[in-house]
């Protein structure tokens, strides 16, 4: 049926009403907690003085968010202004140059934070991948570039070259493995683009101008090289309507976001809380699903802000970069879920839609998957989680194909026919219900722990059985019909627009 059915407002309403309900009991029960547990031994690492006028501690568990916005916020603040001023005056003086202006701020700017000898690092991998480039031999490149991968993932390799890099600050990891990984991924779209050139080949400026673009260095997102050296190649520089506005309109939200969540983190320690499973266990079944959910929705933030500062920036030099991850809240369905739009890019680009291609068939489909599945847990760096979280995403982008060709099946399918769209559109959302939470907690154990992931699904599935289990099912189905509704909306909204550009 129709993604553009529509259900009575009535119903919609109910809807609506039922999920702010579940949603404000949920928060209030984490609340609570968060307030009994602020003085709790266990919590000592995680929860730190807050704002004063605030009367309350401050959940600060994750230590890259509190270091880009306490020691750190300056220095990035300082180098990201630096790299707008410069673009500005040569987007203005020499547009046809600027590509050159950008990647040596980027250069000095890496040489800067990190040292010589970690730009040694990056340039001589840079020169590996440019040298297997010129075979234009795809299958090389995948190799050359999975080894070069494996030599910041794996062990004794990352150590080694990690070793040479001398000095030590709070973020020196992050921004060592950040920047050495997106390279390699770079570069490998690099090698695999010119692989695909019919004359000649891309020469090694190219690669170092797409390399050192300084806003996607160290932590992305990846544009694919073909998409950044076209933008990046237009001479005629031209805003399209309303594009500063948007620009500064998005700058605000990010910055919204950010207070936002720190002003959360005060009331809600939900980073903190699962690490006691014992104080966990006190929670109720409603509480505990609130707290996987927002854990969640905060990893989207943050990736959501992270990516969003840096592609403002590209928006300033007229690109048109990876748009930010969709927000979970939207989500039902394994094949949307991603935290990192540009690498769910280039997966696709160069991995899934490669081996898998139209999607439609189970055996082509189930070694796309694995094979993408392989390069991700490559690039988390293997460990028993990632390969968990692996395997169970894995299968569930799988089994939602399975059962759709299961329902496709002549019974099914003329069943489904007899049905109003209205009902049809019901059923698919009490299944998207269910693929919801899989989704949740197939996610939560890599963005917190196993043992928090397990403790939801049997409070859940076992020992919430049958009242919390069907609860939360209907109160999710609820929020899966809102955002079919919203889908539709927009559905809608797009055949006009696209009625009036025909026109």
């Amino acid at each position: 049926m129709g993604v553009k059915t529509a259900l009575p407002s009535y119903e919609l309403g109910f809807y609506a009403l039922a999920v702010t309900c579940a949603v404000v009991y949920s928060g209030s029960g984490i609340f609570e907690a968060s307030r009994d547990s602020a003085n709790r031994k266990a919590f000592r690492d995680g929860i730190k003085p807050g704002w004063h006028y605030f009367g309350r501690k401050m959940d600060a568990a994750d230590f890259e968010w509190v270091m880009w916005f306490t020691s750190f916020r300056n220095v990035i603040i300082f180098a990201l202004s630096g790299h707008v001023l410069f673009a500005k005056i040569c987007s203005m003086t020499v547009p046809q140059h600027r590509a050159v202006v950008y990647m040596l701020y980027g250069v000095l700017a890496v040489l800067g934070s990190m040292g010589l000898v970690y730009l040694m690092i990056v340039l001589s991998h840079c020169l590996v991948l440019y040298s297997v480039a010129l075979a234009k031999q795809k299958w090389l490149c995948y190799v050359a570039g999975l080894c070069c991968l494996a030599s910041f993932k794996l062990e004794p390799f990352s150590s080694w070259q990690s070793g040479f890099v001398t000095g030590a600050f709070d973020l020196q990891d992050v921004l060592f493995y950040g920047g050495c990984g997106f390279t390699i991924m770079r570069c490998m779209s690099f090698a695999l683009e010119s692989s695909e050139r019919k004359e000649g080949i891309y020469s090694i400026f190219d690669l170092l101008k797409y390399n050192f673009y300084l806003p996607f260095f160290f932590f992305g997102p990846v544009m694919t090289f073909d998409q950044f050296h076209a933008q990046v190649s237009t001479r005629e520089l031209r805003r399209k309507d309303d594009e500063m506005r948007n620009i500064r309109v998005h700058a605000l939200l990010h910055v919204g976001a950010v207070i936002a969540v720190d002003i959360f983190f005060h009331f809600f320690y939900i980073l903190t809380l699962p690490s006691d499973l014992k104080f966990m266990n006190r929670l109720s079944d409603w509480s505990l699903a609130g707290l996987a959910y927002s854990n969640l929705v905060y990893d989207w933030v943050k990736a959501a802000v992270m990516f969003g500062v840096t592609n403002t920036i590209a928006r300033l030099d007229h690109l048109d970069p990876p748009q930010p991850p969709k927000c979970i809240t939207m989500l039902y369905v394994f094949a949307e879920t991603h935290f990192d739009r540009g690498i769910n890019d280039w997966l696709c680009k160069y991995v899934y839609d490669h081996i898998g291609e139209n999607h439609d068939n189970i055996i082509k489909e189930l070694i796309a998957t694995i094979a993408t599945f392989a390069v991700t847990t490559l690039w988390l760096g293997p460990c028993e989680i990632v390969y968990i979280w692996s395997v169970f995403n894995c299968f569930g982008l799988n089994f939602e194909l399975w059962v759709q060709k299961f329902f496709q099946w002549e019974p099914f399918a003329k069943l489904e026919a007899k049905m109003s769209a209205a009902m049809s559109r019901r059923i698919r959302a009490a299944f998207g219900a269910v693929n919801f939470w899989a989704i949740v907690l197939y996610n939560i154990l890599a963005l917190n722990s196993l043992e928090f992931a397990l403790l939801v699904t049997k409070r859940l599935l076992l020992t919430g059985f049958p009242v919390s289990t069907l609860s939360i099912w209907f109160i999710t189905y609820c929020g899966v019909q809102l955002i079919k509704e919203r889908e539709r909306i927009l559905a809608i909204e797009e055949e006009k627009g696209d009625k009036a550009k025909a026109e």
